[in-house]
């Protein structure tokens, strides 16, 4: 009896020793399809416009919707801008790929700004585009932060009104220029020393 109740009690031991070693599962985040879209998002982009990576600018404005009713943004502490890869970029990437779960969400991946939420007004930004932005399209997202950091809040100005950026390749145009020459250069010096050869089997 003693070995029967030995033999049922070691692998509820082990059972419970291997789910204290085990990590806890990942607490979901915040999902998007759960937060008010509060926020009212414009930029100065046009849709399809071009801008240059650490060149052109970019002027994002954001306010409380007129449909909030007064005292909805009681919460909100600060306002969090971010670049969104719209789904045209998205298509055959998962590194890019949207998630309503906000921890596993992979399209807005480039922080904006940061700034104070002051109720009653608008707030603006204006932005240059980063150096290490990639070429895509892309839209503006907006989160208003509650004290603790957490979203409580969204606005967008959405994939239909998508810009895109045309980022730095790396390459500079004046290596360009200098392959183009090379290449160029090449081929004269190849042609001259056919033309050569041609020439002594000739004589």
């Amino acid at each position: 009896m003693a070995r029967r109740q030995g033999a049922v009690a070691f692998p509820l031991l082990a059972a419970v020793l291997l789910g204290a070693c085990l990590p806890a599962p990942a607490a979901a985040g915040v999902l998007l399809s759960t937060l008010p879209k509060a926020l009212a998002v414009t930029t100065s982009a046009k849709p399809g416009q071009v801008l240059h990576s650490g060149v052109d600018k970019l002027t994002v404005t954001w306010s409380l919707n007129t449909t909030e009713p007064a005292g909805a943004d009681a919460a909100y502490k600060s306002v969090m801008v971010k670049l969104c890869y719209a789904p045209v970029s998205q298509k055959d990437r998962g590194w890019r790929k949207s998630n309503d779960d906000l921890k596993k969400d992979k399209a807005c991946q480039f922080k904006v700004t940061e700034q104070a939420y002051a109720a009653g007004s608008r707030g603006s930004f204006e932005y240059t585009v980063a150096r290490d932005i990639p070429t895509a399209s892309y839209y503006v997202r907006a989160y208003a932060l509650d004290a603790s950091g957490t979203q409580v809040a969204y606005g967008q100005t959405g994939p239909a009104t998508a810009f895109d950026v045309a980022g730095i390749t790396g390459i500079h145009a004046s290596i360009k220029v200098a392959a183009g020459v090379f290449s160029a250069f090449s081929v004269a010096a190849l042609a001259f020393f056919f033309v050569i050869e041609n020439r002594k089997k000739n004589k």
